[in-house]
């Protein structure tokens, strides 16, 4: 597929605009979907790919789970498929404008760690929903990862390419290399874990270390090793201990609380690492000051926990049985009360009666009348 494209319809319902983008793996589309009234992005892969059908069948595997992740910060599916014509693969998914971490690293420098921590705690989010899922993205980067302004609200972050890591067209920094060798993952080797270095079977812990070296970057400007070429990145992810953050560049004074939390996020042995990316948010919670830390966090579920925890301690106060001494001082105030409600009663009544018999000119006797004799 090249330029001949544009101002085309495909699949009877998208007609190309412009292309914004291409991979090694194919190209990438914005089109307008007028039965809809909206934008979309569409990634159309290499017609090579289209005669493998181990290719085929993961990307429908996983674009089907792509489809049915609603995270706030997850790129929105709306169709996939193959071609009729060519037998092409194709995903069709939200259409956004922003710029990528990789380019806002380059073009701002290191983040403010706060800023930061508020943009990964989001991210992870929606790693947390992919992952409960079963989908591993297995090539999370910086140009991976687009700051948005949706509804109003900078610094969103939506995550791309979930769960296509192995197909899907890459992103190339300058002086990165993707391993394409048969039975091995594909991979960017700055931010791939050690196990993915070592074509090892992946799990959710491999992104968790992948997120930890994109934080690094975001907060450093570099990356947790020294400078080299692309190959030798692998023995580093494999072999290397990571440079302190703080000793990284220490003009910067990030907080020291940095280096647990950044470290356990790069341990080696992925059951050092945080578990869960919930586990990894909660971490990065501390970084932010209290009155922070209650806004849009979906990847910490200790929060709703602690909501649940309030509600059901209030019902477990509420249900507590009262004492003798609490039950016989209640039945004394009810008295009371009844008492000085019968007599106000009382004295109204008796007005009420006295102003009418007034105003029919009747005199209330004093004596009670006696009843007539048989």
């Amino acid at each position: 597929m090249t330029n001949e494209l544009i101002g085309k319809e495909i699949l009877g319902q998208f007609r190309i605009v412009e292309k914004i983008g291409r991979g090694g793996m194919g190209e990438v589309y914005k089109a307008e979907q007028p039965a809809m009234d909206r934008v979309v992005a569409i990634k159309i892969l290499h017609q090579k790919l289209a005669g493998r059908q181990d290719l085929v069948s993961r990307f429908r595997r996983e674009a089907r789970a792509m489809s049915r992740l609603s995270h706030p910060n997850t790129v929105r599916v709306f169709l996939y498929g193959q071609l009729d014509d060519t037998g092409q693969l194709y995903i069709a998914m939200e259409y956004l404008e922003g710029m990528d971490l990789a380019k806002h690293t380059r073009m701002d420098g290191p983040m403010e760690h706060r800023r930061a921590a508020k943009i990964m705690i989001q991210v992870l989010g929606a790693l947390e929903e992919a992952h409960d899922v079963g989908v591993i993205h297995r090539d999370l980067k910086p140009e991976n990862i687009l700051l948005t302004c949706q509804g109003g609200i900078e610094d969103t972050p939506k995550v791309l390419d979930f769960g296509l890591a192995k197909i899907h067209d890459q992103k190339m920094r300058p002086g990165s290399m993707v391993l394409t060798r048969q039975g091995m993952v594909f991979g960017t080797p700055e931010f791939m874990s050690p196990e993915q270095a070592r074509g090892e079977e992946l799990d959710a812990r491999s992104d968790i270390y992948s997120v930890g070296i994109i934080m690094y970057e975001m907060l450093t400007g570099r990356l947790p090793f020294p400078r080299c070429k692309p190959m030798e990145y692998i023995t580093h992810q494999i072999n290397t201990p990571p440079i302190p953050i703080t000793e990284r560049k220490p003009e910067l004074n990030l907080p020291k609380e940095l280096d647990a939390i950044i470290g356990k996020a790069l341990e080696k042995d992925r059951n050092d690492r945080y578990q869960t990316a919930a586990e990894f948010a909660q971490a990065l919670q501390a970084l932010l000051p209290i009155e922070e830390q209650s806004g849009p966090m979906h990847a910490v579920p200790h929060i709703e926990k602690s909501i649940t925890h309030s509600i059901n301690t209030s019902k477990e106060m509420s249900s507590v049985e009262p004492t003798p001494a609490t039950k016989n001082q209640g039945k004394g105030l009810v008295v009371a009360l009844l008492a000085i409600i019968a007599v106000l009663l009382a004295v109204v009544i008796w007005l009420l009666a006295t102003d009418n018999q007034k105003s029919e000119g009747v005199v209330v006797p004093t004596q009670p009348i006696s009843a007539p004799a048989d």
